[in-house]
């Protein structure tokens, strides 16, 4: 189910503007990779080329390949649809549809996606997706009431419940507790330590300690001024980026020196 992704020699633009440059790494299945550095420096851009969100903006597009498993991402023919399909996301602000019940925000997705399913493979899966997001015990005894009527660590799970549901290879996940509170920020942190046993998750966070929590590898990006492209510094093991990084720029944000 969790596949590896390879990225090479990407450059990210919007228009004529160079947003992100020049990078190549490779993100491990059954892990998560964190992406850190400061504003603006084009993490979250970076995640959304991954599953070829970043071409819904009017004039973006990417030079480079995004290679899953040896499919390359970009290649001629391939459906951006399918992609999002099998890399699904979670954005900063929880995003649950308003109009929709919890079971529904669970099965949007699939209902877009025109999968014909019975009842009992409905309820299935509904249980399954929100089981997977630690919150069935909390909702399953409210699955009609409105998804916006949920708190907002609890809105989160379930938009994380709709992603799963689409049975994605990889999740990517955008600042995903940068709205919430604590305690539910200690929930979504548990939860991507479960997630990344059936998938490959990447997250951007502004919270270094999080980072430090709960990914494998750290992925540091950086800027040289305003205007300029961002770049990946460094990508490593988290305990060494974070304890013993290679480079001086890594190691003067990660001490609080700028940023």
């Amino acid at each position: 189910m969790s596949k590896r992704i390879d990225v090479a020699d990407l450059n990210v633009y919007y228009g004529k503007f160079r947003a992100v440059e020049d990078v190549t790494m490779t993100i491990e299945p059954r892990s998560v990779t964190a992406f850190i550095g400061p504003s603006g420096c084009g993490k979250s851009t970076f995640l959304r080329t991954l599953n070829r969100m970043h071409e819904v903006i009017p004039g973006a597009y990417v030079e480079g390949t995004v290679t899953m498993d040896g499919e390359n991402l970009y290649g001629p023919g391939v459906d951006p649809v399918r992609v999002r399909r099998q890399i699904g996301m979670v954005f900063q602000r929880p995003n649950p549809f308003p109009t929709m019940s919890i079971k529904e925000n669970v099965l949007a997705g699939v209902t877009l996606n025109n999968r014909r399913m019975s009842a009992s493979d409905k309820e299935e899966l509904v249980e399954r997706s929100l089981r997977g997001a630690n919150l069935w015990e909390e909702v399953k005894n409210r699955l009609g009431l409105p998804g916006s009527g949920l708190s907002g660590g609890q809105q989160q799970r379930l938009c994380i419940a709709r992603a799963i549901a689409m049975a994605p290879d990889v999740l990517l996940m955008d600042e995903p507790c940068s709205a919430l509170d604590p305690i539910s920020t200690l929930a979504i942190e548990d939860l991507i330590g479960e997630l990344k046993a059936n998938y490959t998750v990447v997250i951007v966070t502004h919270n270094m300690q999080q980072a430090a929590r709960v990914s494998d590898t750290t992925a540091f990006f950086n800027i040289a001024g305003t205007g300029a492209p961002g770049k990946l510094i460094e990508m490593d093991h988290t305990e060494k980026i974070f304890h013993n990084p290679s480079q001086k720029a890594t190691e003067d944000y990660i001490t609080g020196r700028f940023g």
